[in-house]
């Protein structure tokens, strides 16, 4: 029966309106080469690995080589081969490449598997590092170039060689420590002091001298007036017999005499009355660059220092002192040892920057008496030991402290004095205040304070040049636990 409408059968014989449809062409099937898992090895992640010189890794292989049928596999150039290898039979197929996952790279990579020595059935030659099992030579992976040394665990590229020898949990290197001679170490502590920039290494000259109180200039002159006196006292008494000039003048020298001999005497102790008659000020009313004095509790700063005798810690000044008595015959301590005197033979004195909380204001500020500053310390001294030739081998440390030294202990008379200024300890400190971004400081003036006359005490005035520190001998106090 005809109809305008078409009509079509389907398969299971059922008539259906329509015109059949016409079979589509089916579309190519393409399929992406799936990456083999790299577990963070960038030997084998491909564009990554040839970054640092590395070639793609071609095949896995597991399993014994055996004379069973070989399999052909082809898996976009990375082929997995599993189980036996014939050694007669056919050969795995590996001309796939990198072209799914990488575009533009197929051409090459087929360029380059197919590139090199052929063997005497015309096929690439493959070269493999190391003997296999079962007397064959199978396909191996080829690498050329130095391999890269292992990688830290957390996965990072570093540059720079890599350390040697244990490292702790960090990754640092370890630090072993082990016992030290004791000689040696005090030699190294000795030396770290003393090459520290942050230790300032005080010498004699840094304290109250008798050539500080008088310029140079002055003191010449009088003794040319002196001088001029006598000669003319002298002369007159020769000439008229009339001692009334030479009497004078030799009154006047003794006058003279005496009150120098006074002022090296007791000029420390008069400079130390300046400084405790000095008043304290108030941190919080000081201006930038006002002279000031501030008693307060010390505190160490970054490098505590130790002493050097009685190995006090934790010191922000620290002083050690060893004189010679030198009688009739006996050897001079230094160039201007006089007789029957003591003289000074060896000081270590070191200083460095610490922090000071003053009483008035309990505000703290950092004294700045480290890094080669200009110190005047009157820090008193307490006598640690007295040493002559019957009762020197009764103290091991003292002489354990010259050997340390260099210095020798034939018979001679010897003192040691020990000062320090330690953390805890109640300090007056005398120098120009300085703010720098809110932080509060205490530094050098840039010219010496004069003390003036004290008339009363016939002490001549002196100067003080830099950073004062005044302390009372602490080795009898207790000191505030800070």
């Amino acid at each position: 029966m005809g109809s305008r409408f078409p009509s079509h059968q389907l398969s299971n014989g059922l008539y259906v309106s329509g015109r059949p449809e016409q079979p589509k062409e089916k579309a190519p099937t393409i399929c992406s080469t799936a990456m083999p898992y790299t577990g963070g090895d960038i030997k084998k992640s491909g564009e990554l690995g040839k970054m640092f010189d590395l070639h793609v890794e071609k095949s896995r292989k597991s399993g014994p080589l055996g004379n069973a049928p070989s399999r052909n596999t082809s898996f976009g150039g990375a082929g997995s081969n599993s189980g036996p290898v014939s050694n007669s039979g056919g050969r795995s197929n590996y001309s796939g490449s990198l072209s799914s996952s990488i575009p533009g790279a197929g051409g090459s990579a087929r360029a380059k598997s197919n590139s090199g020595p052929l063997n005497k059935h015309g096929e690439p030659t493959k070269r493999s590092s190391g003997p296999q099992s079962g007397g064959v030579t199978p396909m191996a992976r080829q690498n050329s170039g130095p391999l890269p040394p292992v990688l830290p665990t957390t996965g990072l590229i570093t540059s720079g060689p890599i350390s040697s020898g244990p490292l702790n949990s960090a990754g640092a290197p370890r630090k072993v420590s082990g016992p030290l001679d004791s000689a040696s170490s005090m030699k190294m502590r000795a030396t770290s002091f003393a090459h520290n920039q942050a230790v300032t290494n005080l010498n004699a000259e840094d304290g109250y001298t008798i050539h500080g109180s008088f310029p140079k200039p002055i003191l010449w002159a009088v003794i040319l007036l002196f001088v001029m006196g006598f000669i003319a006292g002298g002369f007159i008494l020769g000439a008229v017999h009339n001692a009334i000039l030479l009497i004078v003048v030799v009154v006047i020298f003794g006058f003279v005499a005496a009150l120098l001999i006074w002022n090296a005497c007791w000029g420390r102790r008069g400079a130390i009355g300046f400084i405790n008659r000095y008043p304290d000020a108030d941190l919080r009313t000081a201006k930038d660059g006002q002279y000031v004095k501030v008693t307060g509790v010390v505190t160490c700063g970054n490098f505590p220092l130790e002493s050097s005798f009685q190995r006090v810690p934790r010191c922000v000044y620290t002083s050690t002192s060893l004189y010679e008595y030198r009688g009739w015959d006996s050897k001079a301590a230094n160039t201007e040892h006089r007789r029957f005197t003591w003289g000074l033979r060896s000081m270590e004195r070191h200083a460095v920057d610490f922090y000071i909380s003053d009483f008035q204001s309990g505000l703290r500020a950092l004294v700045k008496t480290g890094c080669g500053a200009r110190v005047t310390p009157y820090v008193d001294e307490s006598v640690i030991i007295d040493i002559n030739p019957e009762n020197k081998d009764m103290s091991p440390e003292f002489l354990r402290w010259l050997r340390e030294r260099n210095l020798s202990s034939d018979d001679r008379i010897m003192r040691l004095k020990e000062g320090y200024i330690k953390e805890g300890s109640t300090v007056s400190v005398m120098g120009v205040v300085q703010r720098n971004d809110n932080v509060l400081m205490i530094v050098s003036p840039s010219e010496p304070i004069s003390t003036g006359c004290q008339w009363a005490k016939c002490v001549l005035p002196t100067n003080i040049d830099g950073l004062v520190l005044r302390c009372e001998d602490t080795s009898n106090i207790d000191v505030i636990p800070v």
